[in-house]
């Protein structure tokens, strides 16, 4: 279930612990192996990621399920984390969601009829100085506005 590639990299994060405490590596382990599985975390995934590290499978399983980055279920190519914490939602984020939706023809945790996007509502991504704002993989957009998420959206590929 865990590529020797994955291993490597799961290792190099378990080496930045104290011996025995390799469980501190959950995060980014879990992150390691959804991206080997299609961007989702299967139950058997999670366990396996909790025997590599040596740890109760329930606590990987807390960690996964805790975290809203991490998958349960099918994804599109690219997710779009939207931010709905109150600086976005003051900022108008929720009729931005609305038009996005309606833009792409799902809902919030749905994935489009051709795979390419998902809509995930976020609860905060710690950029309330741009809201509102969404994020794509590892890069945030700011200051949005209707304009600005089509030119990202009809961007993507």
């Amino acid at each position: 279930m865990i590529s020797t590639k994955a291993k490597k990299q799961i290792d190099s994060w378990v080496a930045k612990y104290p011996e025995g405490k390799q469980s501190s590596a959950v995060m980014e382990a879990l992150k390691i192996v959804q991206a080997e599985n299609d961007n989702t975390l299967s139950t058997e995934a999670i366990q396996a990621v909790a025997d590599y590290l040596d740890m109760p499978g329930i606590a990987a399983a807390e960690v996964a399920t805790f975290y809203e980055n991490y998958n349960h279920k099918p994804v599109g190519k690219h997710t779009i984390r939207f931010c709905h914490n109150i600086s976005c939602m003051l900022n108008g984020a929720d009729d931005l969601i609305a038009y996005l939706e309606k833009k792409l023809k799902v809902k919030t945790g749905e994935v489009t009829k051709n795979g390419l996007i998902n809509v995930k509502k976020v609860e905060c991504l710690g950029a309330c100085v741009g809201a509102p704002m969404f994020q794509i993989g590892d890069q945030y957009y700011e200051n949005l506005t209707k304009q600005k998420i089509d030119e990202i959206v009809d961007g993507l590929k």
